[in-house]
């Protein structure tokens, strides 16, 4: 997940009015280029004034045997009670700022608030694309390459193919999932896949590329081709499972619940090792972390839930990626691939009015705080934002490793 906290990065200058239609603009045009598991939910607004939640609703299906054995000739039968399933989304805001100074504002090359509305707009559009991509993935309707039962034993054998592509297809047909089928094209499938696995299915003789197509259609933006009735469409914020800790124990421990790490940890093996009651690895041996305090970023300590004998430069790993080597505790990074219908997951429409806004104080609107007016600022903030799954029988996640 991005960082989604205001933070001041660099320090920028600013001046004069500023035409904020034109640079709203920019913002937009810039976070849309990202927006590609944000595009194809259904889309809510968030009207004024109605609380933080968005609700979804879908209606449920009739029982078909209920009207299997026909009907008695003269007999008007019990009638049915039309139903919905809701389901709620709160919503969430975010933003980023950078600080400019006049000084700056005398002596820069460029246009300083076009290019920061840009880099904003990027960061912005990044952020969207990750909470939808997190909620999608969060689906109960998993797919394992090779047809493995869990994504450790993902190995480099088990890379996206046609035949998975199929699966996830006869998948969503026996659910009943609704196809897409606006702007007069053929009913089809959306998946969204990174540069690597589309990579692996591009050799199959069955693709079809975006440039083959017979007929003038509509085309999705970063659409690349299609394969089985399933329209591809490449994103580089697609998700992928990186192994969170591989790590090594400093010194030798005996009957000791802690232990410190030889080298400095990431920012994912921190968090990682935070998360009290995971599991934990050193050398072939499974731990459960310390319910609490299970990691001291100060001392880099660890805390286990039971005591344990450790030697140092014993290897401490997680096991959420892919398969391990047995050497190195090594794991392999999986690729997230999602293949589903129409109406599968709901989003709050960011295309709607105040969405995605532009911020800018110009020099003098500091007050007291700024007496000189050196500082000005370029933010840019998302004011209401949520994605949820709506049927996770209409969305197959395909886990799987690449070339």
């Amino acid at each position: 997940m991005a960082n989604t906290n205001i933070n001041t990065v660099g320090s920028m200058a600013v001046s004069g009015r500023f035409p904020e239609t034109f640079y709203d603009r920019q913002l937009l045009e810039s976070a849309k280029t990202r927006f590609v598991h944000a595009e194809f939910g259904q889309k809510r607004p968030i009207p004024r004034n109605n609380g933080n939640k968005v609700n979804f609703r879908r209606w449920n299906l009739f029982d078909p045997k209920t009207a299997l054995e026909g009907l008695t000739e003269g007999e008007t039968p019990t009638g049915q009670s039309l139903s919905q399933t809701d389901v709620e989304a709160t919503v969430k805001q975010y933003g980023a700022y950078v600080e400019v100074t006049d000084l700056l504002d005398l002596t820069a090359y460029d246009n300083v608030i076009s290019d920061s509305a840009e880099l904003l707009g990027e960061q912005i559009g990044t952020v969207v694309e990750w909470v939808t991509r997190d909620k999608m993935c969060a689906t109960t309707n998993v797919q394992y390459a090779g047809g493995v039962l869990s994504r450790s034993l993902l190995d480099s054998n088990k890379k996206l193919t046609v035949e998975e592509i199929r699966k996830a297809v006869r998948t969503l047909k026996k659910n009943k999932a609704r196809p897409f089928c606006d702007d007069g094209r053929q009913p089809h499938y959306v998946c969204i896949c990174s540069p690597d696995a589309t990579y692996d299915l591009q050799s199959d003789e069955n693709w079809k590329n975006v440039s083959t197509y017979q007929n003038a259609e509509a085309i999705y933006s970063g659409e690349i081709g299609r394969l089985y009735g399933v329209v591809f469409v490449e994103s580089t914020e697609a998700k992928v499972y990186e192994q969170s800790v591989l790590n090594a124990v400093k010194t030798s421990v005996t009957d000791s619940a802690t232990f410190v790490l030889k080298n400095a940890p990431t920012s994912e093996e921190a968090a990682y090792l935070m998360k009290g009651g995971s599991k934990i690895n050193v050398g072939s041996t499974e731990y459960t972390l310390a319910a609490s305090d299970s990691f001291d970023p100060a001392t880099n300590t660890v805390k286990l839930s039971a005591a344990a004998t450790l030697s140092a430069n014993a290897i401490v790993w997680s096991n959420d990626a892919g398969a391990v080597d047995s050497t190195t505790k090594a794991a392999l990074p999986v690729h997230a691939t999602l293949v589903f219908g129409k109406d599968a997951y709901g989003v709050v429409d960011v295309d709607g009015k105040g969405a995605v806004q532009l911020i800018v104080k110009p020099h003098g609107s500091g007050g007291t705080a700024d007496p000189l007016d050196q500082r000005a600022t370029v933010g840019a903030k998302v004011t209401a934002y949520a994605a949820v799954v709506l049927n996770d029988l209409w969305l197959v996640k395909i886990e799987h490793t690449v070339s």
